[in-house]
């Protein structure tokens, strides 16, 4: 199967980018996706054989670091394009004394896929405790000082950040809300259709098996296969309402539990095809 052409709606100066979060999972081996024998280093030239795009994970639980990333690179054509989760020890292991020392480290890490132009965005990725408290409030507004210049993006968990204001300052700072699907669960942030970045909206589908969820367990919380009538709805009651907001626009499936993750996003992508 070939590498998925970026997929143009309306719009003829608008792209959307349809990928998975993370590429190297052993599970994919025996599901099919990749072939009998795949090794983690072949994985990513394999993926770009099917996709444009792909949510980097391995920067979240590591510091990036420039030469693996020019690595990194050389298995895919310039045309390729990135996300990257911003690593935890500024997001759920927050260090007060080290956390700025660390941005910068990311940033540097980084800077491959910035000067290449293949950075779509860094995710900031929040966990379900961070509450909107004052003293969380202080510490974002440093974090995104401390990161600015380079593309944001923001996933919230918890539900206390859905507000105007929050949405009004992101709008602000040109950083990108990331809308989530997910479980209807009491205090998890809702799935909102609101665009603060008009370069570029963000949706990551995280499956809904509310079961899953509330057992703690990633390969639990995580296993989920989307039908295609709940693509369809997400293509003809939501995704328009994003066109219409932002120019560009990158839709990840983190379910990757069994493979279903790159299998529902090559769905996602024929649909948007049919209705390009």
């Amino acid at each position: 199967m070939s590498a998925a052409p970026i997929i143009r709606p309306s719009s003829p100066t608008s792209r959307i980018w349809v990928g998975t979060s993370g590429y190297s999972y052993a599970e994919w081996v025996t599901a099919g996706f990749y072939s009998p024998g795949t090794q983690p280093g072949k994985m990513l030239g394999a993926y770009a054989q099917h996709f444009s795009v792909t949510e980097l994970n391995f920067t979240w639980y590591q510091m990036p670091r420039a030469d693996s990333l020019q690595r990194m690179q050389q298995q895919v054509s310039p045309d390729f394009r990135f996300t990257a989760k911003l690593n935890r020890s500024l997001t759920h292991e927050v260090d007060s004394d080290q956390w700025r020392g660390q941005a910068n480290q990311y940033r540097d890490g980084i800077s491959p896929l910035m000067q290449s132009g293949q950075l779509l965005a860094v995710l900031i990725q929040l966990p379900n405790k961070f509450d909107r408290s004052a003293a969380n409030r202080k510490y974002l507004a440093g974090l995104l000082d401390a990161l600015a210049g380079l593309p944001l993006a923001i996933e919230f968990r918890h539900e206390s950040w859905a507000t105007d204001r929050v949405f009004t300052e992101l709008e602000n700072r040109r950083i990108t809300l990331v809308c989530v699907d997910t479980p209807k669960i009491s205090g998890l942030f809702p799935g909102v259709d609101v665009v603060t970045n008009p370069d570029l909206f963000y949706v990551r589908f995280h499956g809904r098996n509310v079961r899953g969820w509330r057992s703690g367990n990633m390969q639990h919380q995580f296993d989920y296969d989307y039908s295609t009538d709940e693509l369809q709805d997400w293509v003809d009651n939501r995704l328009n309402s994003l066109i219409s907001q932002a120019g560009n626009g990158v839709m990840f499936f983190n379910n990757h539990v069994r493979a279903q993750a790159p299998r529902n996003a090559v769905s996602l992508i024929q649909l948007l095809r049919q209705q390009r």
